[in-house]
């Protein structure tokens, strides 16, 4: 496989709502919309994430992990906002901390891993 890029798609019952919400969280509109259910953030030249509308693109409901630089000041930004994340979880390898969006979607903003994640 020679991947170019990857999205993962999040569902939403209210799309413009969620866009709104996303647009939000990312501190930015979407990217591209490449088509009437499907709005898309590029967040990097390899991986980006969706929101659809379209039970035929999304599936049966998604989880996202965000790993940022520092979660603390992420914490106050999204606060800010009036999205509140949930209590930090220290973990093995980094520290996460949880909010799910309007559609229950769970989103985990993590720490970079350290040490490093264990190879495959």
């Amino acid at each position: 496989m020679n991947l170019q890029m990857s999205y993962t798609i999040l569902r939403t019952a209210n799309l413009a709502a969620a866009e709104r919400w996303y647009t939000k969280l990312l501190g930015r509109g979407p990217d591209n919309r490449p088509m009437k259910t499907l709005v898309q953030w590029d967040l990097s030249a390899q991986h980006g994430i969706g929101l659809s509308s379209d039970e035929l693109i999304y599936g049966q409901g998604s989880a996202l992990f965000l790993i940022v630089d520092d979660l603390a000041a992420e914490r106050r930004r999204l606060q800010d906002l009036g999205i509140g994340l949930g209590e930090d979880m220290t973990g093995e390898y980094s520290t996460l901390a949880q909010v799910r969006d309007p559609d229950s979607n769970l989103l985990t903003l993590a720490t970079p891993p350290s040490p490093p994640y264990p190879p495959a």
